[in-house]
């Protein structure tokens, strides 16, 4: 019962923090809410949730990841693959080296592989944290794919790192070939077993479709158990959970492309992961937030640790690490995207967006997250010999206070940054998606075509198939007929659909209401009501859909 207890109160938290933040106009982000409602929470209520990391990793990390990678557009994903290489692996090694050796002539009381054990968890970027705090920020697209790109994939090379600090503090020893073979297992072993796991379960499910027919439920339990199966396969095969769940998630990309499911399953698949994600986003930071009044009152053995004898040490400790992090990124991003992108885009002349503000929102979006606070957790308590794990307290709290200091800052300075800033409308795309609007409306009316050769001589409702086949064809014929005039002007064309899509909206409300009404007038009985309103409700989630893709792509 005490558990129920607990997940009621940790949901009940996230609700009250989306109202909070659609309340109050000046609100800070969503997930600033949340990890003050998790500190609030486990000070009035006496809350305590010990959560192991790995289990914290299966539960809420996996799936989300999972959904993540199954989301990512793959197109942009490769062709920045470099850019995103460079700083998924290189800028990780960078910081543990650069930050372990500040951190250890910052700290001398840490012991050199206690801060490069440090670094390494706050190394890798959180996607999860990333995702929540670029929500209402007009970052450019391909930016914001290179660094979801990034902050998916540089898990291992920060897992890694930490896992031979730790071993080196440990032992005293540590090896280049060792941490070499065990990246390249743990990023391959991780991704292959992705891609398999996803491979055969989607395999099985389609086959099992194919001969007993599609059930909704079991395919959206299927999707639901995928990421936590590659998780635990990788785990117990010493690979990485992380890059398991991110490849399945990709892998799940590629199914959803191959168009076998039915409408009514990826709606409603669509609409479970959402909730998924909405609760799971939030739940990670309203138990950040419980962590945090422990992590605190730890303060004074940490500060111990430290060698020194006021807390106020410990607050300058965490603003200087946030600062030299800070620093290492924004050299790295620089030297990295001027490298692989600027040149490119200057020898082009299609540089829209300043320089600067590019290098600067990829610097400030370097967000750590609960991944880090679970990476630090999993330092062992005590060394071979029995003694006490050097400055574990001091550690944590580090870390956690430098999660705060990312968040904060990419929270206040990513909206005052972009602020300003006219992102360039995306010609070439815009262009590719009118022309398979184009494509996709002439492919209806041949396929029209076809069914009135087909029935014209051979079923005695040909006539009406003819008239039918001529109403629908007619809505195409005007489609192609409006997006052919506006294909020279893309704004206008972005505009009138925006229009279009305003009033369908509208409209649709009127039916919906209208049909109510009779409902509740007794003129309509409810078993007729419901699926007309559900018909409704559908067109208008796609109505919705279109709008919000609208919206994105003129960011």
């Amino acid at each position: 019962m005490e558990v129920l207890t607990t997940i009621l109160i940790l949901l009940t938290a996230v609700v009250a923090s989306s109202i909070i933040a659609r309340a109050w106009p000046a609100a800070p982000p969503l997930p600033l809410i949340q990890i003050a409602l998790g500190a609030l929470i486990a000070q009035s209520l006496d809350l305590r949730i010990s959560l192991e990391p790995d289990s914290f990793l299966l539960l809420f990390v996996a799936p989300l990841l999972f959904l993540d990678g199954w989301r990512i557009p793959r197109e942009g994903l490769f062709r920045d693959k470099w850019t995103i290489i460079a700083l998924a692996i290189g800028l990780v090694v960078v910081t543990v080296v650069g930050a372990g050796f500040f951190i250890h002539w910052l700290i001398p009381a840490m012991p050199l592989a206690v801060a490069f054990a440090l670094a390494a968890v706050l190394s890798p970027t959180d996607a999860v944290a990333l995702s929540a705090i670029t929500a209402r920020t007009p970052v450019p697209k391909r930016l914001m794919h290179i660094l979801e790109g990034e902050s998916l994939l540089n898990d291992a090379s920060g897992l890694v790192c930490l896992q031979f600090a730790i071993a080196a503090a440990i032992t005293g020893t540590f090896s280049v070939v060792d941490a070499s073979t065990s990246f390249i297992w743990l990023a391959t072993g991780g991704i292959g077993i992705g891609v398999v796991g996803t491979v055969l379960a989607n395999a099985a499910k389609d086959g099992i479709s194919k001969h007993f027919g599609e059930e909704t439920g079991t395919q959206i339990l299927i999707s639901l158990l995928i990421p936590f199966g590659v998780y635990i396969a990788a785990d117990h095969l010493k690979a990485s959970g992380i890059l398991a769940a991110v490849a399945a998630g990709m892998m799940m990309g590629y199914e959803e492309r191959s168009g076998r499911a039915q409408a009514i399953t990826r709606i409603r698949r669509a609409a479970v992961w959402d909730a998924i994600q909405f609760a799971g986003n939030g739940t990670i930071f309203v138990l950040l937030g419980q962590q945090l009044p422990g992590i605190v009152r730890g303060a004074e053995q940490a500060i111990v640790q430290s060698g020194r004898e006021h807390e106020l040490w410990l607050l300058a400790y965490i603003v200087a690490i946030s600062c030299a992090l800070a620093t290492v990124r924004s050299l790295w991003v620089w030297a990295t995207l001027d490298l692989f992108l600027f040149r490119r885009s200057r020898s082009k002349s299609d540089m829209q967006t300043p320089v600067r503000h590019l290098v600067a929102v990829a610097s400030l979006a370097g967000v750590r997250g609960a991944l880090t606070l679970s990476g630090v957790m999993t330092l062992p308590l005590i060394l071979n010999d029995g003694s006490p794990f050097p400055t574990r307290d001091l550690a944590i709290i580090l870390a956690a206070g430098t999660i705060i200091v990312s968040m904060i800052t990419a929270s206040v300075g990513l909206p005052r940054l972009m602020k300003g800033v006219r992102l360039p409308l995306d010609t070439a795309q815009h262009q590719e998606e009118e022309a398979a609007r184009l494509a996709s409306a002439h492919a209806a009316i041949r396929t029209l075509k076809q069914v009135i050769q087909d029935t014209e001589n051979q079923s005695p409702d040909a006539s009406h198939y003819i008239e039918a086949a001529a109403q629908i064809a007619s809505h195409y014929r005007q489609r192609i007929k409006t997006r052919e005039g506006l294909a020279q002007d893309l704004y206008l064309a972005q505009r009138i659909d925006a229009i279009e899509l305003e009033l369908r909206i509208l409209a649709l409300h009127a039916e919906r209401n209208e049909l109510y009404r009779l409902a509740r007038s007794g003129q309509l009985v409810d078993e007729i009501a419901g699926p007309l309103i559900r018909e409704i409700d559908l067109q208008e989630s796609r109505f919705l859909a279109r709008k919000l893709h609208h919206r994105l792509s003129l960011t």
